[in-house]
């Protein structure tokens, strides 16, 4: 999805736990070390002959300042500002519960 803005994260490998998977993608892409707290929610992206289903966790930097260890930027920003960046459309719940407040 180049030129949206994404969430950190991927795909798991074989035997490996979501929260794993978080672990490692997060140390992959952004160079850091997290522990990985409870799921907040969850999306169903679709499609033609592709279904994935994205999990969403808390999660808190234990270790490391985050960088694009791929090239990629980075940016901190308020929850209330995240619907103005261009995001794919399987993140658009996440978005719209973060910046209504009810995830905190």
């Amino acid at each position: 999805m180049g030129g949206l803005w994404e969430f950190p994260g991927g795909k798991m490998t074989d035997g490996e736990a979501p929260g794993e998977a978080l672990v490692r993608e997060l140390d992959e892409e952004l160079g850091i070390a997290v522990v990985v707290r409870r799921p907040l929610t969850f999306a169903v992206h679709e499609e033609p002959g592709l279904r994935i289903l994205l999990l969403f966790y808390e999660a808190w930097i234990a270790k490391g300042d985050p960088h694009g260890n791929e090239g990629q930027a980075i940016e901190w920003v308020a929850a209330a500002d995240l619907p103005s960046f261009p995001t794919p459309p399987a993140d658009a719940e996440l978005i719209r519960l973060l910046a209504e407040g009810s995830i905190p």
